[in-house]
Parts: structure tokens; sequence; C-alpha cells
């Protein structure tokens, strides 16, 4: 995520809550599993939902519509088991409907609101690239039952 500055409140993301790590932030963090998807096609099989549950967690670098779609394909894809080449599909058709996805408003000045998620990139990365697909898999999980709880579809 180009420009993005995670803002960590004594060792705990803003946003996310997840908490640092070998004195790494949460999107520091995020870079790990994205490399080990390099070792793994079964583990790059998943980026879609490794990509989407960070950046559900992390509201802040997106306009209001960006992120509804991003929530709507989650939702969609997780509800009707939608394979890979079909998701990507159906991304490729909503950013060419959404006027603008990122937010201009620099990353320093962006309101966070926290929410403590039961699992974020803390988990997978803690977990290892040994279990990462199995991780990734409870993640997509518990991000599609947050988005109900936390009504993340209402945002503030």
């Amino acid at each position: 995520m180009v420009h993005y500055q995670t803002i960590m409140i004594d060792g705990v993301c803003a946003e996310c809550g997840a908490k640092e790590i070998d004195n790494l932030s949460c999107h520091e963090l995020f870079n790990f599993p994205l490399a080990w998807e390099h070792n793994e096609s079964d583990l790059y099989a998943l980026h879609f939902w490794l990509v989407s549950c960070y950046m559900i967690q992390h509201p802040s670098s997106f306009t209001e519509e960006g992120y509804l779609g991003l929530l709507n394909l989650f939702t969609e894809a997780y509800d009707h088991s939608w394979d890979t080449p079909y998701i990507l599909k159906k991304n490729r058709d909503l950013v060419k409907t959404i006027k603008k996805i990122k937010t201009s408003i620099p990353s320093e000045e962006r309101q966070r609101i926290k929410r403590n998620f039961s699992i974020t990139i803390e988990d997978i990365y803690s977990g290892g690239e040994k279990n990462a697909i199995q991780n990734i898999l409870l993640w997509k999980k518990e991000v599609r039952s947050a988005i109900d709880y936390l009504n993340l579809k209402e945002r503030q």
C-alpha cells in the first residue's frame, strides 16, 4: 500500500489492534506472508484473502466507496465460495466502477477507529510460514464474522 504509514500507539496498531512484534508494525508484519507466497503456490492461491483481510482491518486507507466495494466483494466471495479466477474478475469489474478507491488524505491526517479484531496480521506472522495457509483460512472466516458483528458496512 503506497504512502501508508501505520500508526502504532504503545506498540499496538491504532486500527486493527495488532501488537508490534520484533519491532515491526502491523504493516511491516504484512510483508512477510506476501514474501512467503513466493515459496508456496497453495499459499499464493490465498493472496486475495490475505490482502483483503488486512485491508478491511485498515479502512483509513480508502474512500468510503472503495472500502464498501471491498467489503461487498469480500462478503460475496466468501458467502458464495467463489474461486480465485472469479474473484479476480469481479475485482476488475468493481475497480472500473469506483471513481476513487484510495483516499488522498495524507496518512498522518487520517481518522483511525480502533477495533480489536480477534485475528490480525500479528497472528499470521506469529504462526509462521508453516501455518500460514491454515491461519489465513481462519482469518478470512473471522473477518467475515466481524463484518456483520461490527457492522463494518455502516462506517462511522
